[in-house]
């Protein structure tokens, strides 16, 4: 009854020795090596690529300063015209033998009987001689000096007066007085914004148009160097619309860094700028800065133009390399169809 079990055990035993004496195991199977990815027909990182992204960083650089500057002027232009038209200024001229503050209140009771006159203010001496303290100094002798006095009259925009009534009713009254409407100024003023509106746009134009040259260039210098590659792609049966796509991806990767580049150092310009006209308001400086532009700010329209011309110059030197890209595919399958012109080459 003993002997099964010895049995078992001899096979237990042996199957035991058989693994404290090892196995041959099977060799793992060899790991395939991935694929190699393909190589880009344009090189992302050449100098040619660095060297074209500085350059449109330069010429964003310079759109969205230009477009920034041209909101700026505009705004400047456009507060100086609601100021403007919304007073008119009555001047009244020192005469022998007449009494000034009566011919002051005089002429404001006059302007103020016209329908579209709200309020009427005249201008006292003590405010007279500060507007001209810079031209004349200070302790200005009114009886002395013949300067004239103003009374400056406010009135509804919606609507306003007749002024050549109002003009002529003064004159009737009041041979030394004159009305300014400020509508040459007014005139001016805005002449002036749309001068330098159509400046800004022609200097835009001039950048893009420089932009887009520069990147034809390059694409043509990229299409080059990589030539070969892109005469076989397309003999083999790649078409002209693959190739292309593999070039505008290139170049809307640089023209994407290179916009977002100038941008950013526009933005950062215009709040430095800001920053230290805010910072340093009451120094000479600063004052000449204000009177000659106005406050160096710019508003949310002026940043959202400032991201579309970013988005612009993408998009253009996108399109530029697609179209270069495919009238040089269409120019060699040219040469391969005339073999007078092969010959040439």
């Amino acid at each position: 009854m003993s002997s099964p079990p010895r049995k078992q055990k001899s096979r237990a035993t042996g199957r035991d020795d058989r693994v404290r004496q090892g196995t041959p195991r099977a060799a793992p199977a060899p790991v395939a090596p991935a694929p190699e990815r393909p190589s880009p027909i344009v090189p992302p990182g050449n100098v040619q690529s660095r060297a074209l992204m500085a350059v449109i960083a330069i010429m964003s650089f310079l759109a969205c300063l230009t477009l920034g500057g041209v909101s700026m002027v505009r705004a400047t232009a456009s507060a100086w015209q609601g100021g403007i038209s919304r007073e008119i200024t009555i001047q009244i001229k020192p005469s022998e033998g007449r009494d000034m503050n009566a011919d002051l209140l005089k002429a404001r009771d006059i302007a103020l009987q016209f329908v579209g006159t709200l309020d009427g203010r005249i201008v006292d001496e003590a405010a007279t001689e500060r507007l001209l303290e810079p031209w004349l100094g200070t302790g200005l002798d009114f009886d002395e000096l013949p300067v004239p006095r103003l009374v400056i009259v406010t009135i509804d925009e919606s609507n306003p007066p007749d002024f050549a009534a109002m003009g002529k009713a003064l004159t009737d009254a009041l041979p030394n007085a004159y009305l300014d409407d400020h509508r040459a100024w007014v005139d001016r003023l805005s002449a002036m914004a749309d001068a330098t509106t159509s400046i800004g746009v022609a200097i835009m134009a001039l950048v893009f148009f420089a932009m887009i040259l520069t990147v034809i260039f390059a694409t043509r210098g990229a299409l080059a160097g990589s030539r070969n590659i892109v005469e076989v792609l397309h003999f083999v049966g790649a078409e002209s619309a693959f190739v292309a796509n593999q070039f505008q991806r290139h170049f809307f990767r640089i023209a994407l860094k290179g916009a977002i580049t100038g941008g950013v150092l526009v933005c950062l310009f215009f709040f430095a700028v800001g920053f230290w006209q805010g910072h340093y308001l009451a120094t000479p400086g600063a004052d000449q800065t204000t009177a000659l532009f106005g406050a160096i700010s710019v508003g949310s329209g002026a940043y959202f133009g400032i991201a579309l011309t970013i988005l612009m110059i993408s998009v253009l030197s996108t399109l530029t390399a697609r179209i270069t890209v495919i009238r040089t595919i269409r120019e060699i399958d040219l040469v391969r169809s005339d073999p007078e012109r092969l010959d040439g080459l």
